[in-house]
């Protein structure tokens, strides 16, 4: 267990609730156009691909910010023991819904109590760009120090300079949360500084639906 509270961002009622509202769309936008869904995404489908070979074996997966769970129900087809949170209660029935096999619940990725060296791998997959710089510092290290040795990280956001203040998304669904874009050189160093070892970094350009982003992998020596 964690020796000491997490740091809540000010905000996270006001995320959760314009989670629950964009829910519904989302769905619809997973089913319609891809979105969010790598095996419609070659290259991200290849770096999660990669990342569930390397952690098959070291213990259980959790996937923080699974949103109705596309990602989590691909890697436990591919065998992981897999289960997902998000903030979003309305986010975790649409998963529980279309992934019955998996396991998912509600909480935060600062609402976690996750035990020392107890997962073969975490992720962040474009689920911690709504926190504060200084809380994400703090959920990183706690990540890793969660993660058995020789397990993984993965994580994926936004790549820009500053922060955006979102008021809709989705379709145009009002909602209230900021996105904090990072340089990818700037994260590099947030993950290097929990004593995580850098394995992979693929940066990705704008397309049609998101703008550019980046993923990287770590790897907890031992």
């Amino acid at each position: 267990m964690s020796a000491r509270p997490m740091s809540q961002p000010a905000d996270l009622e006001v995320v959760r609730d314009s989670y629950d509202r964009v829910a519904d769309n989302y769905v619809e936008m997973v089913a319609t156009t891809g979105l969010g869904d790598v095996r419609t995404q070659p290259w991200l489908r290849a770096a999660m691909d990669v990342f569930a070979d390397s952690v098959a074996g070291l213990g259980p997966v959790l996937d923080v910010g699974c949103g109705p769970g596309t990602v989590t129900a691909y890697l436990a087809e591919r065998g992981l023991d897999v289960s997902g949170v998000d903030l979003s209660p309305r986010m975790i029935e649409h998963a529980r819904r279309l992934h019955p096999q998996c396991t998912f619940d509600v909480a935060s990725a600062t609402e976690l109590e996750l035990a020392a060296e107890s997962w073969g791998g975490l992720m962040g997959w474009w689920s911690l760009f709504n926190l504060p710089r200084d809380i994400l510092a703090e959920v990183l290290a706690r990540f890793a120090a969660a993660l058995v040795p020789g397990g993984l990280l993965i994580i994926a956001t936004h790549v820009g300079d500053g922060d955006l203040q979102r008021t809709e998304a989705y379709g145009g669904v009002p909602v209230r949360w900021t996105t904090h874009r990072w340089r990818p050189e700037q994260l590099v160093a947030l993950v290097e500084r929990t004593g995580l070892r850098l394995t992979a970094e693929l940066r990705l350009p704008a397309d049609d639906q998101v703008g550019p982003g980046v993923v990287l992998v770590a790897r907890r020596n031992g």
